[in-house]
């Protein structure tokens, strides 16, 4: 006999972490979560030379990331400096990608 499945609604809160998964699947923006959850926060110059990549580059990808939850922002002088939101979402990323 066939069990009786129930229906799985797709629901907004599956949407949003679908897409916040699909932005970390990126590999720059995995080594920009890994650096951000050891240190926390950092300007677009910091990150981009540890990452040795363009201040350009690591900025577009901040951006994308910012507009979809997982930093803030804050100008300091002509900088721009991001700090990782600290949520259950982001404490289960840093536990899956950066161990």
């Amino acid at each position: 006999m066939k069990p009786s499945y129930k229906k799985i609604p797709l629901k907004p809160e599956m949407v949003r972490k679908a897409r916040l998964i699909e932005l970390a699947g990126d590999p720059t923006r995995l080594r920009i979560l890994c650096f951000m959850f050891e240190y926390g926060e950092a300007c677009v110059s910091d990150i981009a030379e540890s990452l040795d990549m363009s201040v350009n580059a690591v900025s577009h990808h901040l951006q994308i990331m910012r507009d979809n939850g997982y930093f803030e922002t804050e100008r300091v002088g002509s900088m721009i400096c991001y700090k990782l939101i600290r949520n259950e979402f982001t404490k289960q990323l840093e536990k899956l990608i950066c161990s």
